[in-house]
Order: structure tokens, then sequence, then C-alpha cells
């Protein structure tokens, strides 16, 4: 049985019509951004304006961009499989408005993050850590047993406030110079 033009062209149309919607979609969602380490793809969506604002006035805006804080360092493939899964997490809450206004961080994404606190601060962690029983223990956990850099160190990178509309330095996105 041959299958009538009418047919053939409603199937092209539709493939055409399809791969047209999903070329669309990669622009207006600027997908292409997130294979890169530019910390403006990470303000595609307004909702994370203040985590870029208050990493901007930060110590840390020198030198570290997200990805080095936020993305597993030990491999390129660890760190596209991150960015798949956290993109995908992202683009789902961002979408349904799921999310709540302080953004918190996830078990899986504060266990990267925790882990490259360790290795960029390598020889403070240790000296931390040696030291604990004299300075940094002050109840039952510590670096090694699970305690956060962040849990002292609140304000690094994001500050202190991590409201949407509560955050002082959240005046618009400026370019780091």
């Amino acid at each position: 049985m041959k299958p009538s033009k009418f047919l053939i062209f409603s199937a092209l149309g539709a493939f055409i019509f399809a791969v047209g919607l999903f070329a669309y979609t990669v622009h207006a969602s600027k997908a292409l951004s997130y294979l890169s380490s530019d910390p403006k793809s990470c303000i595609n969506c307004h909702v994370m304006n203040t985590q870029y604002a208050t990493w901007q006035h930060s110590s840390h805006a020198r030198d570290v961009t997200c990805v080095d804080c936020h993305l597993p360092r030990t491999s390129e493939t660890d760190k596209l499989i991150a960015k798949a899964i956290d993109g995908w997490n992202h683009s789902v809450a961002f979408t349904l408005g799921s999310y709540d206004h302080a953004i918190k961080i996830s078990d899986h994404g504060a266990k990267r993050v925790q882990d490259n606190c360790v290795s960029c601060h390598a020889s403070l962690v240790s000296t931390l850590v040696s030291n604990a029983d004299r300075y940094h223990r002050f109840d039952d956990t510590s670096v090694e047993e699970g305690r956060r850099c962040w849990d002292c160190h609140k304000g690094v990178p994001h500050g202190k406030v991590r409201g949407i509309t509560t955050t002082p330095n959240n005046l618009g996105v400026k370019e780091v110079l």
C-alpha cells in the first residue's frame, strides 16, 4: 500500500514544525549558554539575580565563577551530568514556580560545594581540622563529621539574606570589572 501525498506532506510538515519549535525553544531559553562557565548564564532566569548580585559583591567574584563552586571538579563528564541534572531540576522548578523565594541548595549540590570549598582551601581546612579541638569545634560536629563551611561562614559568597526581594546588594545585575 502506497502512502498518499497528503500523508507524506503532513508528516514532513509536522517534522519541520517540531524542529522549528525545538530550535525556537533552545534559542529563547538560551540553552546553549549553559554549556559555558560564564556566570551570566546563571541569571538567564531572573530568579537567580539575587545569587548573582551577592556573588558580585563578594571576595569570590574576583577569582571564582559559579561553576567553580557548584559543579564537580573531578571530570568533564561529572560536570556535564551535574549540569544536566541541575538544569532539569531548575527548569521544572522555575517553569512551574515550585521554588521558595529563599532558594536553598539541594543536598547533592551542597555536597559538591562543600567538596569544592575543601579542595580550594585545602591548607586552611587541614589547619582547621588539626586545631578543631581548640578553635572550631563549638558542638559535636566538625568539618570531618559533616559540618559545612557555610555553617560558620554564612556570608560567603552570597550574603546572609537569601530572599529574592530582600538582599541589599540586589540592585540589578552589573558588570564585574
